[in-house]
């Protein structure tokens, strides 16, 4: 019950094979996707074999903005594999691609290097990913190596001034259209820290968080109960209720409308 709230990428299959996922929810390293489709193990292996590494594109949805990641670059060249956020299906393509083909012709790329060759006019760099990412971003990829142990960077994009979103004077409109994924792994959000949210004096003296909602207009609650009473609401920042309960980082990824439930702050985040 919620309570509280505020008032065309054909032209590049030459180098890689791409699969769209329109939907997106982080999958346990233990389940195992490409045995029911929409595309199998044997599949990705050729694609592979033929081009070099396959592109797996998340589309993006009103909250999160959409990615691209490689599978195979490991595999193949001893590479890591690549991840791209909040650009066009087209440019994303064309990024992991063109970095496809470079690492072909024996051109490592590494992180902290400045590179001009990707996109037009504007530089590029590389980050390390973090691991503890993977399950978050990279779970096909994981699933198909049986395994988080591989390497993998991620591709960052400057604004139109050429700066980089941890430079002083980035485009402040474009801070979340690419999470930087080697840092802030304690605060997994699509928001500011000091965003305020809803929740309840329960929670705040020690009630686990059973219950949360990700409101359409963009406010989020954070209860003990099904039906928290209104009397008993409290407003706290986000980064405050990551701090008295690190594991609702999980719904980082929970769209704008939907809610998640549990049994206990033992069992998994549910969707609703």
């Amino acid at each position: 019950m919620r309570i509280f709230g505020r008032s065309g990428m054909s032209k590049y299959l030459s180098t890689a094979h791409i699969i769209y996922i329109k939907t997106f929810k982080p999958q346990p390293l233990t389940q195992d996707p490409l045995n029911h489709g929409p595309v199998t193990r044997k599949e990705i292996q050729n694609k592979i074999d033929q081009y070099g590494c396959y592109i797996v594109l998340v589309e993006p949805n009103d909250y999160l903005p959409g990615y691209a990641y490689t599978i195979g670059l490991h595999q193949k060249f001893k590479h890591p594999e690549i991840i791209c956020f909040g650009l066009s299906t087209a440019l994303l393509g064309d990024l992991l691609n063109n970095a496809c083909a470079s690492i072909t012709s024996d051109n490592k790329l590494n992180a902290g290097v400045l590179y001009d060759e990707f996109i037009k006019n504007y530089p590029i760099q590389f980050l390390n990913v973090n691991k503890s990412y993977y399950s978050d971003y990279m779970a096909i990829c994981n699933i198909f190596y049986r395994t988080d142990d591989y390497p993998a960077l991620q591709i960052v994009w400057p604004d139109k001034q050429s700066l980089f979103p941890w430079e002083s004077g980035f485009n402040p409109d474009w801070k979340f259209k690419q999470p930087l994924l080697d840092r802030n792994t304690d605060f997994r959000f699509y928001e500011e820290r000091n965003v305020a949210i809803f929740t309840t004096s329960q929670v705040l003296e020690g009630k686990p968080i059973l219950y949360v909602y990700h409101n359409n207009d963009g406010a989020w609650q954070f209860h003990s109960e099904k039906e928290p009473d209104l009397k008993d609401s409290k407003l706290i920042s986000l980064e405050k209720i990551t701090k008295i309960d690190p594991s609702v980082n999980e719904l980082y990824h929970l769209p704008l409308g939907k809610s998640a439930r549990r049994e206990s702050i033992n069992d998994p985040w549910d969707w609703e």
